[in-house]
């Protein structure tokens, strides 16, 4: 099996926790997600700001680079970068063993994390401006814990969808939440430190909350 694309901060020795990030993408596109994808380049902006929190608390850092631009529904038995998500998650339990994960995912990225959260690693999911259209599916998330963020002025993706979808996903996940960044879009270019917030105090909280 060939390993993914992982951009990897890892902590010395063994990691007490990991979080999986999970970028953006597009509807539909198959084309390959390159250095230039401004998607993933957000993901990686962010990274470079949570690693040392993450470090300091022993958790090392992964991006994941999917395969593919889009989801791409009906063109393959999973949406493209399910699979490839998938696969980080077996890489990190042949290199990690039984390491607890958490799944940050931005747009599509969220809709991934949910996709793949019945893994027996992932212990919660930290979706951001995540694009989950009406009847998404909650089961995966049972006995998992959720926490999402989303700004009132996204037009890419629905901030009342989300807070819909938390609601649904608190009848089986260990823990729900929806959380208003206020009027700001879709691509985290403005509340910059409150959304790299978010995101490491809900995933490093996830972690703890398995030990």
């Amino acid at each position: 099996m060939t390993d993914v694309d992982l951009t990897r901060r890892d902590v010395r020795g063994a990691p007490s926790g990991l979080i999986v990030m999970l970028h953006g993408g597009k509807e539909h596109g198959l084309g390959p997600v390159t250095g230039r994808s401004g998607s993933w380049w957000r993901s990686r902006a962010m990274m470079r700001q949570i690693t040392g929190r993450a470090h300091r608390a022993g958790v090392s850092v992964w991006l994941l680079r999917y395969r593919r631009e889009g989801w791409n529904p009906g063109v393959a038995p999973d949406p493209s970068p399910v699979p490839d998500a998938r696969q980080a998650l077996e890489q990190a339990r042949r290199e990690l063993a039984d390491v607890p994960v958490v799944l940050v995912g931005h747009s599509m990225g969220g809709r991934t994390a949910v996709a793949v959260a019945d893994d027996p690693a992932v212990r919660g999911v930290v979706a951001l401006a995540p694009w989950l259209p009406d009847g998404e599916r909650v089961a995966p998330l049972a006995g998992r814990r959720f926490a999402a963020a989303h700004g009132r002025s996204d037009r890419i993706t629905s901030a009342a969808r989300t807070e819909q979808f938390a609601r649904r996903a608190a009848e089986v996940a260990a823990s729900a939440e929806f959380h208003d960044m206020g009027p700001i879009g879709h691509y985290m270019l403005r509340a910059v430190p409150q959304w790299n917030e978010f995101a490491i105090t809900r995933a490093l909280a996830f972690l703890r909350a398995d030990q």
